[in-house]
């Protein structure tokens, strides 16, 4: 997993990814509100790279986003749901 993560976002949107040389390999979306929360509404990973902890790494990377942000996550996407059940330590972003 060498691969960096590229984030974009504008007022109320954004998506952190990874890329290879044939396109995306796995996407987080999220939305933001006013009152600091983003809601991860999706995560995907085109198949055949399933099962290599990309999506694992996008959540981890949103949750130190809002850490640095000082955004609360609200985990509404099952995927981002079953992450925040598995790792205790994300509870601080929580919504």
């Amino acid at each position: 997993m060498n691969q960096s993560i590229k984030h974009n976002e504008n007022d109320s949107r954004g998506v952190f990814l990874i890329e290879s040389d044939n396109g995306i390999i796995s996407e987080l979306t999220y939305s933001k509100d006013r009152n600091g929360i983003m809601t991860i509404d999706h995560t995907e990973t085109k198949r055949g790279e399933e099962g290599k902890g990309y999506a694992g790494k996008l959540v981890e990377h949103a949750v130190a986003y809002a850490r640095k942000m000082e955004y609360k996550i609200d985990p509404l996407c099952p995927f981002a749901e079953v992450k925040f059940d598995e790792h205790p330590e994300y509870q601080d972003v929580r919504s």
